[in-house]
């Protein structure tokens, strides 16, 4: 039986571990020749031979989504390497420093910024023309609860995870007619390595923010992007999605 993706080639970004590794799993298991890309080499590679394990088809890319000749590279070579570009998870970003505002260093808020949003914008700046010249695609970004919601002391995080929904809207009305879809995905707190380190008691604390009382497994994630990549989602164009067991309902 084939799958919803098959025949269709895919970009992610961030694609090492955590919710990036759980996008590339799941693309591939529904057919899609999936582009790995990340700053990590080894675990990048390590994404793929899951694949490949699985039965998919992976190449890994290394690329720093904060180069904007980085993120042209590496459409180039899916490009080069599978012979099109339908569909991108922009998904690399990283959490930053804690300061508040008045103490914030300017190069922390640069960095934070340049790789969560204006690297956002750098992979859509490529992967939306050589979408184009493929018939058309879907691109998912990720945002996060913070894209709606505040939390101190992570200001370039929540600004450009805001960034993120905004950008997001702007590329969906420019090019809804031509057949490229744009949609954000925001997570709450997911169960990824990024948290192992954390003492119980922080940990238990996460946890009490969601409703639902846990926090969420990055496959759920992986399944809200397949969804939004696939043509079940040919009428969703624009929108932000939560995955946050309620977070933003309080």
């Amino acid at each position: 039986m084939p799958g919803p993706l098959d025949e269709r080639v895919a970009i992610v970004t961030g694609a090492a571990s955590g919710i990036g590794r759980a996008v590339a799993l799941a693309y591939a298991k529904a057919g899609a020749r999936v582009v790995v890309s990340d700053l990590s080499e080894n675990a990048g590679n390590e994404t793929v031979a899951r694949i490949a394990a699985a039965g998919g088809t992976a190449v890994f890319v290394r690329a720093d989504a904060s180069s904007p000749r980085d993120n042209e590279q590496l459409v180039a070579k899916a490009v080069e390497h599978f012979g099109a570009l339908h569909i991108a998870c922009n998904n690399a970003g990283i959490g930053g420093e804690a300061h508040s505002v008045g103490e914030m260093p300017p190069e922390e808020w640069n960095r934070v910024v340049s790789i969560n949003l204006s690297g956002v914008f750098y992979a859509m700046r490529y992967e939306i023309p050589a979408m184009l010249r493929s018939g058309g695609g879907a691109i998912v970004n990720m945002a996060s609860i913070l894209g709606q919601v505040a939390t101190p002391e992570h200001s370039p995080y929540v600004a450009a995870k805001h960034g993120v929904v905004g950008l997001t809207r702007a590329a969906a009305l420019e090019y809804a007619k031509r057949n490229v879809r744009v949609n954000s995905v925001g997570p709450a707190y997911i169960d990824t390595p990024l948290l192992e380190n954390l003492s119980p008691e922080v940990r238990n604390g996460l946890v009490a923010l969601h409703p639902i009382g846990r926090l969420g497994r990055d496959s759920e994630v992986a399944e809200l992007v397949l969804w939004l990549s696939t043509d079940k989602a040919s009428f969703v164009t624009g929108s932000y999605y939560p995955v946050d067991g309620g977070y933003l309902s309080q």
